[in-house]
C-alpha cells in the first residue's frame, strides 16, 4: 500500500472523528441531525475507499447502504418526527458543552493509546481504523449520556453504529449478509424508536427523558 492510499484512508477515518466532535457541540436538534447526515456521508466515502484499496466489491454495497439509509432516509425521517412533535428548540444537556468537549478529547486519547498498544502486530491501516472506530463509538456514547432529549440520544446511538461499521470494514470487513442484516436492524430500530417517541410525547407532552424521572419520582 502506497503512502497516498494510506493517507486518504487516514484522512477519511479522522474526518469521522472530527464530525463526531461537531455532534457534541450542537445545541439545536435540526443542526444535530444535519451533522449526523454529514457523518453518514463521510462514513460512506470511507467504506467506499476501503472497498477500493482492499478490492472488496461487496463493501461498495455497504457504502451505498450507509449513503441511502443513514445520510438520507433516517435524517429525513427524524426531521419529520421533530416537526410533527413540535420540538424545534435547543437540546437540553446534562453537562455543559465545555466539559463535554474535554471529556470527548480524553476519550479519543484513551482510544488511541489503548488500540495502538494492543494491536502492534496488526496491519497499520487496520490499527488506525480500529483506533478511530473506538473513538467514534465512545463519542456516540458520550452524546447519548450528555443529552436529555430522546431524539438526540437516538442520533448518538446511530453515530455509535457508524463506528462499528468503520471497525468492521477496516478489519477486512465482515460477510455481506451480516452487513445487510445490521443495516435493516438499525432501520427497524429507528422505526420502533420513532413510534416510542410519539407515545412518550402523547403521555408526557415532552420527549425530555427528565420527565420520566419526574414521573417515577426519582428526581426532586
Amino acid at each position: 500500500m502506497n503512502g497516498l492510499t494510506f493517507d486518504i484512508a487516514h484522512l477519511l477515518a479522522g474526518s469521522l472523528v472530527l464530525v463526531s466532535f461537531m455532534m457534541l457541540y450542537q445545541d439545536r436538534l435540526f443542526a444535530l441531525i444535519n451533522v449526523f447526515a454529514l457523518h453518514a456521508v463521510v462514513l460512506a466515502l470511507s467504506v467506499a475507499w476501503q472497498a477500493y484499496i482492499q478490492d472488496a466489491h461487496h463493501l461498495y454495497i455497504t457504502a451505498a447502504i450507509a449513503l441511502v439509509f443513514k445520510a438520507i432516509v433516517i435524517p429525513v425521517g427524524l426531521h419529520r418526527i421533530i416537526q410533527r412533535l413540535g420540538i424545534h428548540r435547543d437540546i437540553e444537556t446534562a453537562v455543559g458543552i465545555g466539559p463535554t468537549m474535554l471529556a470527548g478529547i480524553g476519550l479519543v486519547t484513551l482510544s488511541m493509546v489503548l488500540m495502538l498498544r494492543v494491536t502492534p502486530e496488526a496491519d497499520p491501516l487496520a490499527r488506525e481504523d480500529l483506533a478511530f472506530a473506538l473513538s467514534i463509538i465512545l463519542l456516540g456514547l458520550l452524546v447519548m449520556v450528555t443529552r436529555r432529549n430522546a431524539v438526540s440520544q437516538v442520533v448518538g446511538f446511530m453515530s455509535l453504529e457508524n463506528g462499528l461499521v468503520l471497525a468492521a470494514t477496516g478489519a477486512k470487513g465482515m460477510p455481506l449478509v451480516v452487513e445487510i442484516s445490521v443495516a435493516f436492524s438499525i432501520l427497524i430500530a429507528f422505526i420502533v424508536i420513532g413510534v416510542f417517541l410519539f407515545r412518550i410525547r402523547e403521555r408526557f407532552d415532552s420527549v425530555d427523558v427528565g420527565a420520566l424521572d419526574d414521573y417515577r419520582g426519582e428526581r426532586q
